[in-house]
């Protein structure tokens, strides 16, 4: 945070007054100039006597334009300027005069992101640190990231994001302002490459907050929720996630515009690599308008397909049984083997001999209310043989101390 260190008598606020008005008037002659610095630096002080802090920056704000397009003022003298401007929500007597004097500053901060946008970003942080009310910091943040996004200077907030969990718990936000963050930062991240599963990530933060409950606003998520069916399918490294069981997903399964895209998803999900070429031999043109390239929708399911296999054949795999459902030669089968070893989407061994698989785990695809129900299963199950085993443990301790101290009895 900017600290303000006084190199005058007079009041930091003054100086920024009488430094923005003497440019912003000076083409009209010394006497305009004079008359008009006079006239604001009055008005100026006036402002403060009576602590009306909201009018005193929007005061300050006016020649805010002038003073970032004047080739004569350094951005270090830029930035000074607006330390001093954003310095003026601490002297505020409300949450509510707060929040009117840091929706000014943005106001004027975000008017032409593409000028400057590191500047101006760097000045709205700095607002935001001076900031004491957590809603005020919430629409800050929110303008910043939008400004990021319009002056294409997205890597200077990414950072951020890895605190957005530290940062939900402060502002406390209802679900519409959730919604509203969740989006905006994967807007930020989509354009980054690096950074394609935690676009990913907030778009189904973005989708998860709407219920079943929600059916009057569920409508503005189907872009989205396309959107995010997408991206999962283009990514060569995701083959989990939840959208099935998202309401906000849901919705488009009977939507006669997406239907078909709800089919994509609910294939790569559920099915196997020849449900895919089935649909994409009569839905190629859709799959284009999305930017899917056909070449690599089939690698990627053919590991989903592979993954379906070990699941649902008790752990042993044969190599034909492999090759025909992954559509393959006979020499390709260990290859895609190891594909799958490698992406961690299943642990197994191969038996060249006996040509099979044999797994021992596997990646779920889909990790619903079916497969927790399944972990609990399993984790109660373990915890039962684990009491089982102490039990036995303690059983044959208590024996054997038994029978250390009858033959203690005896060497007596």
């Amino acid at each position: 945070m900017t600290t303000i260190v006084p190199t005058s008598e007079e009041d930091p606020a003054l100086s920024v007054v009488r430094f923005t008005s003497e440019l912003s008037w000076s083409d009209a002659g010394p006497e305009v100039v004079e008359q008009q610095v006079s006239r604001l630096c009055v008005e100026a002080q006036e402002c403060m006597v009576m602590n009306r802090w909201l009018d005193l920056t929007s005061l300050m704000l006016t020649s805010a334009d002038i003073v970032f397009s004047n080739s004569k003022v350094s951005e270090k003298d830029l930035e000074c300027i607006f330390t001093v401007i954003c310095n003026l929500v601490t002297t505020s007597r409300s949450p509510d005069e707060e929040l009117e004097m840091a929706k000014l500053i943005c106001a004027k901060i975000i008017q032409q992101p593409s000028d400057k946008p590191a500047l101006r970003l760097r000045i709205l942080f700095n607002l935001y640190n001076l900031l004491d009310n957590a809603y005020c910091r919430f629409y800050v943040f929110m303008k910043t990231l939008n400004l990021a996004i319009s002056g294409k200077v997205t890597e200077h907030v990414i950072p951020s994001f890895k605190k957005i969990d530290s940062f939900l718990k402060e502002w406390n936000l209802e679900v519409q302002d959730q919604r509203e963050l969740f989006l905006s930062v994967a807007n930020a991240l989509k354009d980054s490459k690096s950074s394609a599963k935690d676009s990913f990530k907030f778009l189904t933060k973005y989708l998860a907050t709407f219920s079943d409950e929600d059916t009057y606003k569920m409508g503005e998520a189907k872009e989205e929720a396309v959107r995010t069916i997408i991206e999962f399918v283009k990514a060569p490294d995701m083959f989990q996630c939840d959208l099935l069981d998202m309401p906000a997903v849901g919705q488009l399964e009977k939507d006669a515009k997406y239907a078909l895209v709800y089919q994509l998803l609910k294939i790569f999900l559920t099915q196997r690599l020849d449900a895919y070429l089935e649909f994409q031999a009569a839905n190629s043109a859709l799959l284009k308008s999305y930017g899917l390239v056909h070449e690599d929708c089939i690698a990627k399911m053919r590991l989903m397909s592979l993954v379906d296999l070990a699941s649902h054949e008790s752990g042993r795999i044969p190599y034909a049984l492999i090759k025909d459902i992954l559509r393959i030669d006979d020499d390709e089968v260990e290859l895609w083997v190891v594909k799958a070893l490698t992406a961690k989407l299943i642990d197994c061994k191969m038996d060249q001999l006996n040509q099979v698989v044999l797994v021992s785990s596997c990646t779920e695809r889909v990790f619903g209310k079916q497969q927790w129900q399944v972990l609990s299963t399993k984790l109660r199950t373990w915890r039962g043989n684990i009491e089982s085993v102490i039990n036995t443990i303690q059983a044959n301790k208590i024996t054997e101390d038994g029978s250390q101290a009858v033959q203690g009895m005896m060497i007596r």
